[in-house]
């Protein structure tokens, strides 16, 4: 099994061309495990996490209604977003600037195979990091995500998650907030979860927050919850 994942950091980037660059990296695993099946040989399936800050969009996923996104096309155009009808899990959201997005796109046979599990895991990292800024992060039963203060008038999202998966491969993942313009999300009911807000991590602790950093504690928790050797592409990086 490959427990090595390969990180890279695509900074500013549209949302339908990452989606593309997602699909690329997701098809070559699944042909290379068709190959392995049908040859019998037993090459290593790659595994893949991106980190993008993606410009103003709204992605509605497969089993989403349309009726969550409450502006047209001519005022889309107005607040300078796009809009995207995706393969994803879950209903609506926005991405945008001061939004950490993570896309792993992993062989989780490389791991294990339960998806209800990498989800959890997903979920529990965000809550480690959280947890560094003094921040109670927790799970909210029935919906996938992160949230502050669950159970009281006060409940508010603050990372989003929707994957697919195939044959065990994943594709889409997270986006948390961090110095998020929350005034985006008013155009949505986000993930079609009515009357409950959303926040973003420079909100809750009233500074900027230096997304670097909380990079790097994505990847420090992910890596030790996957038990995953992490290989930092330092190209995309000093690119930054």
């Amino acid at each position: 099994m490959n427990k090595k994942i390969f990180v890279q950091d695509l900074g500013e980037k549209d949302y339908k061309d990452t989606w593309e660059y997602q699909e690329q990296l997701f098809q070559k695993t699944l042909d290379l495990k068709i190959a392995n099946r049908r040859e019998g040989t037993e090459v290593e399936t790659p595994n893949h996490f991106l980190f993008v800050e993606h410009p103003h969009v709204y992605t509605l996923g497969k089993s989403g209604d349309f009726a969550n996104l409450l502006i047209n096309e001519k005022q889309l155009e107005e607040r300078g977003a796009t809009y995207y009808k995706v393969n994803r899990g879950g209903d609506i959201t926005y991405h945008g600037p001061g939004q950490i997005v993570g896309y792993p796109i992993l062989d989780l046979e490389n791991f294990f195979t339960d998806i209800h599990k990498y989800l959890r895991l997903m979920e529990e990292t965000m809550i480690l990091v959280l947890a560094d800024y003094g921040l109670n992060g927790v799970r909210s039963d029935g919906e996938t995500g992160v949230w502050l203060d669950v159970g009281t008038p006060f409940a508010r999202k603050i990372c989003a998650m929707g994957v697919r998966a195939s044959r065990w491969v994943t594709m889409h993942g997270f986006a948390l907030n961090v110095n998020a313009n929350l005034g985006y999300f008013d155009n949505i009911i986000p993930c079609g979860i009515r009357g409950k807000a959303v926040t973003s991590l420079h909100v809750e602790l009233n500074r900027h927050i230096d997304e670097r950093e909380v990079k790097e504690k994505i990847l420090q928790y992910f890596s030790q919850l996957f038990e995953a050797e992490m290989i930092i592409d330092t190209a995309t990086v000093q690119a930054q």
